[in-house]
């Protein structure tokens, strides 16, 4: 039973991971920027397996898009390796200008506990793997999906792939208060 779910998963991987790797078509430059956003929407969200409805931040997914197949590497926070906690943070930072702590762990202590069927886009999604502290984060897009760092490369997986259904922790929205704190220093820095 375990080979036959492991070998759908992987199929279903490969899968994704073959429309991951397509480039974006290029778009006719005289059609109107609402039109042009709306494609774009539209692509995005067929190779990111997330409905057209959910899909309400594009800033979100053209990030996720561009990291997508990066190499992961413990400590790393580029594109030629990056970790869990690192991808988040940087997706924090240039999508929602939030200067978000580095570690899963102290990232957690900046959310509210959100359940997994009030998810919303842009939340976060903590694991315990194979440990009793949380151990890898994600970041939801949609329709049990989220973007991380995996050992395998910058992917995007189902909450409902049994691998992450069984470690999955908690899902997290950043705290109103820390968003006021975090965006503070930058409002303060463009009046002085």
């Amino acid at each position: 039973m375990k080979k036959s779910i492991l070998a759908i998963a992987l199929f279903f991987s490969v899968l994704a991971v073959q429309a991951q790797t397509k480039s974006v078509p290029n778009q006719p430059t005289d059609k109107p920027a609402d039109e042009q956003e709306s494609l774009a929407k539209d692509y995005l969200s067929q190779i990111m397996h997330v409905a057209v409805s959910a899909t309400s931040n594009l800033k979100l997914f053209n990030f996720v898009y561009d990291w997508i197949g990066t190499p992961y590497r413990f400590g790393g926070n580029t594109k030629k390796g990056v970790d869990c906690s690192a991808f988040t943070k940087q997706l924090y930072n240039q999508v929602f200008n939030l200067d978000i702590k580095r570690n899963s762990r102290d990232i957690f202590s900046m959310v509210s506990p959100v359940s997994k069927d009030d998810l919303k886009e842009g939340d976060l999604v903590f694991f315990k793997i194979h440990s009793r502290s949380i151990s890898h984060i994600g970041i939801y897009l949609g329709n049990n999906r989220f973007a991380h760092a995996s050992l395998k490369g910058v992917a995007i997986s189902s909450l409902d792939d049994a691998y992450y259904s069984r470690y999955f922790y908690k899902g997290g929205r950043v705290l109103a208060a820390f968003k006021k704190e975090l965006e503070a220093p930058a409002d303060e820095t463009a009046e002085q």
